[in-house]
């Protein structure tokens, strides 16, 4: 058969991939070697990031039941000392920004989301077991069964984990190392603790996690030492012995999984080849430990997502797809980075290093901004893509526009997303407003007067959304004064006014994955979509190409 896309796995990236697909009506293959979704211990925690993805593909509602939104953590020495407490509650981008889930619900609510498009085509049970391509489409020959056949695609995408069927038959390298340091993982129905809080112990006998998890279920890693062989997981008496100083009677404990696992650090050398993209765990696996395996493959799907789609329905030259290496690849490789430090800082087995860390920890509880930044997750590498679809700001140099002197732009990075208001809704978020394709954010002005002809015919094409931020007080007023096919939105909180009035910019163009791709003045709002325009590789019909 033929088909636009073809995804090959079934986990989180595939899945999401999916569902981006089939929102913009994409004729999409996914196909699973397994006869049903994996059930065993997974990741424990999503983000708000992740969050706005799952608002994004429409699935938010059902998988926020199996969420416990705001988890703290506290991170303890070998004698019990919390020595750092992690507990973000800002919401920037409209959702709690650390959250407990259980993964095997959350990638089912993904999974019968595809349900919702004609097409999609899910295939579980479904094996790649060869590969071949041109410059133009690739074919995948794929095993159900004892029956063999071929199906041949613009795109394939490589989605299926760390031992990727794909990435083998490329021969890309993944580039890393596999720590020596197992864990074995523990989950219980029926929580015998019950408090909402994760906490990380940092005891240099034995390094160990436990996190509260939905629908009453309570999660133990443990560290594996070096002379413990993984058939100690089948006996219940070495599993009474890890947990005997963390509940009061292990054998009444119900225990639903135990696994051991290889904590890797890895990174693809390249994320294409031709028609055929890796993303997800075939691109890169990191130690579990700062919770961003998951999540980061939900960004490579967001990423590629609208990439995809723009190309395969002509909106785009397939050069765009060469941006989503660029994008990712730098990103990935600094939540790489975060979770082996992490990890090096809960798991180390050196007294004397923990002894460091400890006293490190009293000092960072002495200062108040640096235990804030702790506590709110400021080390945690938010993306900021300086390659791509991104259009370098002009910082303006004027005098009714002064300019701070730690001033940083926001191109590459994720516009906000508070909640506001319009003259038919009230209490919102912004997403849910305005939409999740390209959008031109303009404080206290009308686009449609910032653009000229051709451009707005252009952003009429790609489906873009003019937006007139305004303050809420100003909202009926400016309702009855804008031109058609702009929406104007309030701003109850005054959130979007201090983000602008941090900023010398009064207008910002959004990609369909929520980064800014550029930001300028109202007046040079028109010449900023041309460079927009050009570094995503849009094409238009003739109608709109200038004589």
């Amino acid at each position: 058969m033929n088909t636009d896309v073809l995804i090959i796995g079934a986990g989180p990236t595939g899945l999401t991939l999916a569902n981006l697909l089939g929102r913009h009506g994409v004729r999409t293959v996914l196909i699973e070697a397994l006869d049903e979704l994996i059930d065993y211990p997974r990741a424990v925690g999503i983000d708000d990031e992740a969050l706005r993805v799952m608002q994004s593909i429409g699935l938010v509602d059902k998988v926020l039941p199996h969420t416990v939104p705001d988890q703290q953590v506290r991170i303890v020495n070998g004698e019990m000392k919390v020595i750092a407490e992690i507990n973000p509650t800002t919401r920037e981008f409209g959702w709690p920004r650390r959250n407990g889930f259980v993964q095997p619900l959350v990638d089912q609510v993904l999974l019968e989301g595809l349900e919702r498009f004609e097409t999609v085509d899910v295939r579980l049970g479904t094996e790649a077991i060869d590969l071949a391509y041109t410059d133009d489409e690739a074919t995948v020959t794929v095993k159900s069964g004892e029956v063999t056949s071929q199906i041949t695609a613009r795109y394939v995408i490589g989605c299926e984990g760390g031992r990727s069927f794909t990435r083998t038959r490329l021969g890309i390298e993944f580039e890393g190392e596999t720590r020596k340091q197992r864990g074995l993982v523990i989950d219980v129905a029926d929580d015998p603790i019950g408090t909402p809080h994760a906490v990380f112990g940092g005891d240099p006998t034995r390094g160990y996690a436990t996190l509260s998890l939905p629908h009453g279920i309570r999660r133990w890693e443990f560290m594996m030492l070096d002379d413990e062989g993984e058939e100690l997981v089948e006996s219940d008496e070495f599993i009474y012995g890890l947990l005997a100083d963390h509940v009061p009677d292990p054998k009444r404990l119900n225990i639903i999984r135990r696994r051991v696992y290889t904590h890797h650090a890895r990174l693809a050398s390249r994320f294409r080849e031709g028609p055929i993209l890796l993303a997800g765990d075939a691109a890169h696996v990191m130690p579990v430990v700062a919770g961003q395996g998951w999540n980061s493959c939900i960004r490579d799907a967001m990423n590629l997502g609208w990439k995809l789609a723009a190309v395969v329905k002509g909106h785009a030259d397939d050069a765009l797809l060469d941006t989503y290496a660029e994008e990712r690849r730098d990103h990935v490789k600094a939540m790489v980075d975060l979770s082996v430090g992490m990890a090096n800082l809960v798991t180390n087995r050196s007294k004397l290093r923990s002894a460091a860390r400890d006293a490190a920890a009293v000092v960072v509880d002495r200062l108040p901004r640096l235990k804030a930044y702790v506590s709110g997750q400021g080390f945690k590498p938010m993306p900021r893509y300086e390659r791509g679809v991104v259009v370098p700001a002009r910082v303006p140099r004027l005098k009714s526009v002064p300019v701070a002197e730690d001033f940083k732009s926001a191109v590459g990075t994720l516009f906000p997303q508070p909640r506001v208001c319009t003259t038919a809704a009230t209490d919102r978020l912004l997403d849910d407003v305005t939409g999740s394709g390209w959008r031109i954010f303009v404080w206290n002005n009308d686009p449609r007067q910032l653009v000229d002809k051709e451009n707005l015919e252009r952003l009429e094409s790609l489906g873009a959304r003019l937006v007139h931020l305004v303050p809420a007080s100003q909202l009926s007023w400016a309702t009855e004064n804008t031109g058609d096919g702009v929406q104007v939105v309030g701003d109850p909180s005054g959130v979007i006014k201090s983000w602008f009035h941090r900023r010398p910019f009064s207008a910002v163009v959004v990609r369909p994955d929520h980064v800014i791709a550029a930001e300028c003045l109202a007046q040079d709002l028109d010449s900023t979509l041309e460079s927009v325009f050009s570094a995503a590789r849009l094409r238009w019909p003739e109608e709109y190409i200038p004589q």
